[in-house]
């Protein structure tokens, strides 16, 4: 029986329609070509349990199921599920929260020649682990360590699925069953409540804590060594800063420290920060983060840094130092689960070699950090004028961005914002309309309007010549305008 035809009595559980009835429905039937039998029947069985619920919560009568079941109305129920389904999982997004760093969007977008080369490598058989000349066996980061040597320093270096990953691989090829020295001031938790006691107790270290949580010195590692004490750690302080009567160890003092007694030194440095003479310099816009090359200057054994934060590339947990240090991480069985793959090592390379050829300041990351107030002033009128064209009230007032991702706590970059909002919709409905959009957007709500923030926008062609990114202006204005047409429907 069709659902329109069913007497509605007074009874909705009578009008629910059985999964099988779903899958016959017309409308839904045009749907199996493009998703499959097996996915709409996960979904029929959702709507139905879904309308079941509500008649359970009385917030769905007789009355009202008989309104959604007539003129094809199974076929748009199951058609409006089926599209929130395809819009869970990844997606292009447009973001003007105005943090650069955006971990729950993808931190750094990538440089449109650096995404094809992993798309390259991701659409067909790669030279990974095999020497073209020799056709020998070789190390799959071979050449990413060639790189990072040249950029940086190191004598080399490997790459692992992030930085955390790249802590832990640090700590147990160095340290597994001994002791690991840190001061009780860099015990810091990252986001995902990731927390160094527990990475070092993942590990099989044992953790020595030194100093106190705003003062430790070279005498506090020293103290803390004995017969077992196989690692010296200093750990970037991610999102907070100890300010105030307070000291911390010199990496050179900690280096010093390690040879001294033949004892490995690590420095979770976490951001990445990379200059090079034909960069920009970024150093001062992030609050003087230590630069990597300075860091393996100092002589510790052990640096790693993220792939994805300042130096703008695709995730990575970099680590680079001695020869022999580096070995004895390559040699642990943690690096094999640990290390990347083919797309994530093409992406490395391609982005270390645009800044070896004096193009770094393309990379988008980068181009956010750098642009000043002055910068942003245009592209905030240009947008500041189409959405007023719109019916949006919009007002620029100077607001602040972030460097995010904990690259650079506490620091905030000048900037314009525009400040908008609209005669329909709450800031906090107008902020939900936009994440629901296609391609979905970011912003922030403060007080009583919606901020949008320019330096997070990717333009599609930029005076660096960082052209064939998405230009996302252009699309914001396209979903902002599709807000309109749809509320005036």
């Amino acid at each position: 029986m069709e659902p329109s035809t069913r007497p509605a009595g007074g009874n909705p559980y009578r009008l629910l329609p059985a999964v099988d009835e779903v899958l016959r429905d017309p409308g839904v039937v045009a749907l199996v070509e493009n998703v499959g039998r097996g996915v709409l029947r996960t979904l029929a069985q959702r709507l139905v349990e879904s309308w079941r619920e509500e008649i359970k919560e009385g917030v769905l009568d007789a009355a009202q199921l008989e309104t959604r079941l007539v003129d094809g109305g199974l076929g748009r129920a199951m058609g409006e599920l089926l599209n929130e389904d395809r819009a869970r999982g990844l997606h292009r997004a447009i973001n003007v929260s105005g943090v650069v760093l955006n971990t729950g969007l993808g931190r750094a977008p990538v440089h449109p020649e650096v995404a094809a080369r992993m798309e390259a490598a991701a659409r067909s058989f790669c030279v990974l682990e095999v020497d073209r000349i020799s056709g020998e066996r070789n190390r799959r980061d071979e050449r990413l360590s060639q790189l990072l040597g040249r950029l940086v320093g190191s004598e080399e270096g490997i790459a692992v699925n992030n930085n955390a990953g790249a802590a832990l691989l640090t700590m147990h090829a160095l340290a597994t069953g001994k002791e690991a020295i840190v001061s009780r001031g860099e015990l810091v938790e990252i986001g995902g409540s990731f927390r160094v006691p527990e990475v070092m107790a993942a590990a099989g270290v044992r953790m020595v804590e030194v100093g106190a949580t705003n003062r430790t010195r070279i005498a506090d590692y020293e103290g803390g060594m004995t017969a077992e004490t196989a690692l010296l750690m200093k750990v970037h302080p991610s999102n907070f800063r100890v300010v105030g009567f307070t000291s911390e160890v010199k990496p050179e003092e900690l280096a010093a420290l390690g040879r001294q007694h033949r004892v490995a030194s690590a420095w979770d440095l976490g951001s990445g920060l990379v200059e090079a003479k034909t960069m920009r310099p970024l150093g001062a816009r992030v609050g003087g983060e230590t630069e990597v090359s300075d860091a393996l200057a100092s002589g510790i054994d052990i640096v790693s840094f993220s792939g994805d934060k300042l130096l703008g590339g695709p995730q990575a947990g970099l680590i680079v130092g001695t020869a022999e240090a580096v070995a004895r991480l390559r040699q642990d069985p943690l690096y094999r689960a640990l290390r990347c793959d083919k797309v994530t090592l093409a992406g490395l390379e391609a982005t270390v070699e645009l800044i070896l050829a004096g193009r770094g300041d393309e990379l988008p990351a980068r181009l956010m950090l750098l642009a000043s107030s002055e910068d942003l002033h245009p592209i905030a009128e240009q947008l500041k004028e189409a959405l007023m064209d719109l019916g949006f009230k919009v007002k620029i007032e100077e607001g602040e961005s972030q460097p995010g991702s904990g690259s650079a706590p506490g620091i905030f970059l000048k900037g314009p914002v525009l400040r908008v909002t609209d005669p329909k919709r709450s800031p906090a409905g107008l902020a939900a309309a936009l994440r629901a959009s296609s391609p979905p957007v970011f912003a922030r709500v403060q007080g009583d309007a919606l901020l949008l923030d320019p330096r997070t926008l990717l333009r599609g062609a930029t005076s660096s010549g960082a052209s064939g990114m998405p230009d996302d202006q252009e699309d914001l204005l396209k979903v902002f305008a599709s807000l309109v047409s749809s509320a005036g429907a």
